[in-house]
């Protein structure tokens, strides 16, 4: 039987604590008939709430991981010759073109460097000569390389130039402070596998009322059914899911909200600030070199491979002899970059100790 039992300093999934996973395996009745459930569905939404800083009737919690959420966010936006601008300074940004073509849309990309955030002024020059787009994708963190982006001034000046926005922040929600109303985000994606410490498998969005009324609104119908938003706007109030809820996983992530929120949303977020620095400066101490120049996220460090290992040697040799894992990274950064996640229960200086002592032993 598959046990792991190593330190999981990955940049999700993350660890998880021991009363979510109690909650997964209680009883769930029936989702698709249970009055009680839509009651439950409805409550869990004004938890997340809290934390999109949003209002519950736009949160939507689906089955699927994170890239889930994302294709619905393109497939119920996106039209055949819409134009869409793709802001991107790393993989996951420039991926969401992957999710925009498939469904029509004509991609126009500005790109930033990848070691730092997005440049607030070449965007605003960019948007200057052309800002005719439907919507915009941004992420938060991108996570292959760490870098956070300035999503509040991002999303304004969008909006300024009358843009919808779709913000992926997966991999930074609940680790940085969010606020879709302050902020004028359209879709906010989030997942269950990161700084929330649930397991993989649900996907959080933030819809604003101007973004539910151009899906509604739209000249040709939504190609996808699971990935079609529109059903899920009046679902609590219908009592009727597109399909059958994941009840155990749902229960599961109601656990990891609560945990969040029991400690504050402002601690938490004030920890990852804390073990984030604190994760840079002894990898530093150790004579490594961090990937980013500047704008690191509160929930990942990147760093380059110590001389004389591969990526995959030097993960190996921490998971086999000292029960830790971290991460390599993907694409071009794959062969030199390795990545230490500090999201939700990781995010804990005790275990940035472990890894760095462990990391110290072995370039010993």
């Amino acid at each position: 039987m598959y046990r792991p039992n190593y330190l999981m300093m990955t940049p999700g999934p993350t660890i998880v604590r021991e009363n979510v996973l109690e909650a997964r395996s209680k009883f769930f009745g029936n989702p698709d008939i249970d009055e009680d459930f839509f009651i439950f569905y409805d409550e869990l939404r004004e938890k997340f709430s809290k934390v999109f800083g949003s209002e519950k009737k736009n949160i939507v919690i689906m089955s699927g991981e994170g890239m889930v959420g994302l294709d619905a966010a393109c497939a119920s936006l996106t039209e055949k010759g819409d134009r869409v601008l793709v802001i991107a300074n790393g993989l996951f940004g420039e991926g969401f073109e992957g999710l925009i073509t498939p469904y029509g849309g004509e991609v126009v990309k500005f790109l930033g460097d990848t070691k730092c955030g997005i440049d607030i002024e070449k965007l605003k020059e960019f948007l200057e000569k052309d800002s005719n787009f439907k919507f915009a994708t941004v992420v938060h963190c991108d996570t292959p390389t760490g870098v956070l982006n300035d999503v509040e001034n991002i999303c304004k000046l969008l909006k300024s130039k009358g843009i919808l926005t779709v913000v992926d922040t997966v991999a930074a929600i609940g680790g940085e402070f969010f606020n879709v109303k302050d902020w004028g985000v359209d879709i906010a994606l989030g997942g269950s596998q990161k700084v929330f410490s649930a397991p993989p498998g649900l996907t959080i969005l933030s819809v604003s009322d101007e973004a539910w009324k151009i899906i509604k609104n739209r000249r040709t119908p939504i190609n996808s059914f699971y990935c079609n938003l529109s059903y899920w706007e009046n679902c609590v109030e219908e009592k009727l899911f597109p399909y059958t809820m994941p009840a155990s996983d749902i229960m599961g992530l109601d656990k990891a909200i609560d945990n969040l929120l029991d400690e504050g949303i402002e601690k938490v977020v004030k920890r990852h600030k804390e073990v984030s620095k604190y994760c840079r400066e002894n990898i530093e101490k150790l004579g490594l070199k961090l990937y980013l120049e500047n704008d690191y996220a509160s929930t990942v460090t990147a760093f380059y491979v110590p001389e004389g290992y591969t990526t995959k040697e030097f993960i190996k040799k921490l998971k086999d002899e000292y029960k830790i894992m971290i991460a390599s990274s993907y694409g071009e950064y794959e062969k030199y970059i390795l990545r230490i996640g500090h999201m939700g229960e990781g995010a804990k200086l005790e275990y940035i100790d472990r890894v760095v002592e462990a990391i110290k032993e072995i370039l010993k």
